[in-house]
């Protein structure tokens, strides 16, 4: 499916390789896309310096960092003095950051009505994920729908539509679509503890669920452990 020349969309770009071959995805329909990194207060700053390479290498239009400190209400082990887990257990696991995607979502929905683009791409995954709420198909099409009820543009009767392209692919097939789009997964940050230099821990969930879809998809794991 490709867009017109002049379809403009908001990319979520995290750092890490989900939402790399999300921004890919959506340059390849020929979206001029605007990637978007929320510094949010994680722990792992050097996810957002990936970001950066990420949104540069893949071709985005522009790339706006915005800041939330969702640090100051904690509640994760990723924003708050809780030690990170090597597996995320049963339930719901500390790693899970309080309405993070939620808020995410909400700054790109902004920006895409100034900016007067009629999609906005998110890489959350509900295949090989951490157990996270607000990963699963039910919360982006609940987000779809506010998107179209609280805006002017959505009242207006230009629809809003939130896409999650990644939602039923499992981690290996994540790689082998990054591959097929040229994606280099060097450039990418997923380690939950990773440090300033971007290198891996190799033993939290993310590491985990990461170094498991290499595997299964047989393509060489291009992560920098430390």
């Amino acid at each position: 499916m490709t867009s017109s020349p002049n379809a403009h969309a908001v990319v979520l770009v995290s750092g890490g390789m989900d939402s790399a071959v999300t921004l890919a995805l959506a340059r390849e329909r020929g979206l001029a896309c605007h990637a978007l990194g929320v510094d949010y207060g994680q722990r792992h700053h050097s996810e957002l310096a990936a970001a950066r390479r990420v949104a540069a290498a893949l071709g985005a239009v522009e790339h706006k960092l915005v800041r939330v400190d969702l640090r100051s209400i904690g509640g994760s082990a990723l924003t708050d003095d809780i030690d990170v887990p090597d597996e995320g257990g049963e339930g719901i696991p500390v790693t899970y950051v309080p309405a993070r995607n939620t808020i995410m979502l909400s700054i790109a929905l902004g920006w895409a009505e100034v900016l007067g683009a009629r999609e906005i791409f998110c890489g959350v995954n509900a295949v090989d994920y951490s157990g996270y709420p607000d990963c699963r198909p039910a919360f982006i099409a609940a987000f779809d729908a506010l998107a179209n009820v609280a805006t002017k543009a959505g009242v207006e009767g230009a629809r809003l539509s939130v896409q999650a392209p990644l939602m039923a692919m499992s981690k290996a097939d994540i790689v082998r679509e990054g591959v097929r789009l040229g994606v280099d997964f060097s450039m990418t940050v997923s380690c939950y503890q990773a440090d300033d230099d971007g290198r891996a821990c190799s033993h939290c969930d993310a590491c985990r669920l990461r170094a498991d879809g290499f595997r299964a998809a047989g393509v060489a794991d291009p992560t920098r452990y430390r």
